[in-house]
């Protein structure tokens, strides 16, 4: 344990919401750190490396049953030096692992456990969450797991199977990370048929009874909504070999999804915000916590959406996200927190916290709050039930719970209870004014307020994009805040150079590339938002720092983190692929692309035809891995109309 603090570990003096939370485990956690590094050395025990975020519902679980237990803890204190990381700080050792434990698992997720030889720090095995004893799954218990790999790295032959396991593991992360799976293509990029494979292949993936991507759990996907959105908005002459009838698909499906989305319980109806993904196909069930990187690109798609169709449902809800994030995501200087928990306790005083317990609601909780006409109304229109809504698996654990969902039109709820669409929408506003207001006063999931570069750059785009629809002036305002937050305590404007994180007072951890990527995306938005050109000239300095410390210069493409970032880092990482969150080389290619349609310079259109053709030969493979770096190409093909 940490001398200098009785009854701690070593991350008593951390900044990070999450690692705070397990600084008084019994288990003699590290932060990611030489004096950890050393010490596995030292010992030769190999690391246990922990790797979750302050609002993750089942990294919350895991600490309850296992790192809180202190016969757990002393077995983990006697074989390893266990090490806890923060994704949110640190996504470059977080990608790193978690491509890892997939390859290993065939999936991934946080808590993320996984299991290093403590010299190059290569894994040689890892898993997500584990449960403390035996229960109705086949699943390895986590003290099972401990003593089976304490075990074999005490016996000379099962080690050396271990090392051999890092060594393969290494090789295929070698090939996986670094852009050396493909030949970058050669002269300039030929994309036609790959438009049309994207889209044929999200067509493919396409939920065209509840929208969405795939089965559940279902995630918003930003990138492919904006890929679609961009198929739909480009100029029918460009050159992309798509028909009329494929680009009103692409917005059909992405009008379809947004609409779907903003119906369903994965929103919160009330407050406003989206959840972090849906358990089900139907965007009903949420795993509750909200994520500020989801609400920004999500308000920026909506901003986009609104644009082509003047959809006012659409607008409704970026209204509604933005003014949630501007009223309780917010610093008092401007710059935007980063999540909100699932879990809150139920009721004031509870020790025991409960996911979605700030949000689901009784029936008998709504009709003693409101009248009997308006409680019918409203338990119509949200799909209440006295016996609860919530069915499949999870229907036990939210009997009699009520997660609220748009069950359909307005103007439907008005025909079924003989009034006109205005009464109607006075008495479901009214309602919620009420619910919402009554909700204030249960216990509040906790914020993690720290503030990360790149998902203010992402709000920034959001609150920017919705400015130039609405021309309201509290969302450029609110743009305009976050950017000065970010100029005066995250930035050297001597050097060019951008901290990560922002928190009580201190700037910490050199930016990545999704940093400097995100935040001059931003910038560019808020520029063409309020025609200020202090935004591009410093989206300029920025995209000049991405050229000089993460541009891959011979081969093209974006390494996720600078030149002697972490000596400790296993490999130099390159972003290619977008996901939940898209990749810094998506990013940079568009920021480049736009940049050089301003000021004719030759070096960034370079850099983006590179990075792009850096990713050909994969997308040939795979079409749908990066439909962010595909509009940076459209954008590039319409430009000067």
């Amino acid at each position: 344990m940490n001398a200098n603090t009785p009854g701690s570990n070593h991350l008593a003096d951390e900044k990070s919401p999450y690692l705070l939370q397990h600084a008084d485990n019994p288990v003699d956690w590290y932060p990611w750190s030489d004096a950890a590094i050393a010490r596995a050395r030292q010992t030769d025990r190999p690391i246990l490396l922990s790797i979750g975020y302050a609002t993750c519902h089942w990294c919350h679980v895991m600490a309850h049953e296992s790192f809180s237990d202190p016969d757990t803890a002393a077995l983990m204190n006697a074989h390893f030096v266990c090490v806890k990381v923060d994704r949110e700080e640190r996504p470059d050792i977080d990608r790193l692992y978690m491509t890892a434990v997939s390859a290993i698992t065939g999936s991934g997720g946080w808590p993320l456990n996984v299991f290093l030889e403590p010299h190059a720090l290569a894994p040689f095995f890892g898993g997500t969450y584990f449960p403390p004893r035996p229960g109705r799954t086949l699943m390895i218990t986590w003290p099972d797991l401990l003593q089976q790999i304490a075990d074999a790295w005490e016996n000379p032959d099962k080690r050396s199977s271990l090392l051999a396991s890092a060594d393969s593991i290494t090789t295929f992360l070698e090939s996986a990370l670094t852009g050396t799976r493909h030949r970058p293509a050669e002269g300039d990029a030929e994309l036609t048929g790959i438009y049309k494979k994207a889209l044929d292949a999200f067509t493919g993936m396409y939920d065209s009874q509840s929208g969405g991507f795939g089965p559940a759990p279902k995630f918003p996907m930003p990138a492919i909504i904006n890929f679609l959105l961009a198929c739909a908005a480009t100029d029918p002459a460009a050159d992309l070999g798509l028909d009329t009838r494929q680009r009103e698909k692409a917005l059909g499906m992405a009008i379809h999804t947004l609409s779907a989305m903003a119906r369903g319980g994965i929103y919160d109806q009330l407050g406003g915000g989206f959840h972090r993904y849906s358990t089900d196909e139907r965007w009903h069930l949420p795993h509750f916590e909200k994520m500020l990187y989801d609400n920004a690109q999500l308000l920026a798609c909506l901003a986009d959406a609104y644009a082509l169709t003047e959809n006012n449902s659409l607008l409704c809800r970026a209204r509604q996200t933005a003014d949630y994030i501007l009223k309780e995501m917010t610093h008092p200087e401007g710059g935007f927190y980063s999540a909100q928990d699932a879990d809150s306790p139920e009721s004031a005083g509870a020790g025991k916290k409960v996911e979605g317990a700030f949000y689901v609601w009784e029936a008998r909780e709504i009709e003693s709050l409101l009248d009997a006409p308006a409680a019918k109304l409203f338990m119509s229109h949200f799909g209440v039930r006295p016996e609860g809504n919530v069915s499949g698996p999870h229907a036990a654990e939210f009997s009699h719970k009520n997660v609220l969902y748009g069950t359909g039109p307005v103007d439907q709820a008005a025909k079924t209870f003989g009034l006109s669409e205005q009464e109607t929408q006075d008495l479901l506003q009214t309602a919620r004014q009420t619910l919402l207001a009554h909700r204030k006063h249960r216990p509040a999931p906790d914020t993690d307020d720290k503030i990360i570069t790149a998902w203010n750059g992402l709000m920034i785009s959001g609150l920017a994009k919705l400015y130039r629809v609405t021309r309201e002036a509290q969302y450029r305002d609110g743009a305009v805040k976050a950017a000065r937050f970010i100029q005066t305590h995250l930035y050297d404007p001597q050097t060019h150079h951008l901290a990560r994180i922002w928190r009580a007072g201190e700037a910490r951890i050199d930016g990545m590339a999704e940093d400097y990527a995100f935040l001059a995306q931003g910038l560019i938005d808020l520029y063409e938002a309020n025609a200020d050109a202090f935004w591009l000239a410093w989206a300029i300095d920025l995209s000049e720092e991405v050229l000089a410390s993460f541009y891959d210069s011979k081969n093209g493409g974006i390494f996720m983190t600078g030149k002697g970032h972490d000596p400790h880092l296993l490999l130099r990482m390159k972003e290619d692929t977008d996901n939940v969150m898209p990749s810094a080389g998506s990013v940079a290619a568009r920021n480049f692309y736009r940049l050089s349609a301003y000021t004719g310079r030759n070096d960034f259109s370079d850099a983006a035809r590179a990075t792009i053709n850096a990713l050909i030969p994969l997308l040939e493979e795979h079409p749908s891995a990066a439909p962010l770096l595909l509009t940076a190409t459209m954008k590039q093909t319409t430009r000067g109309r």
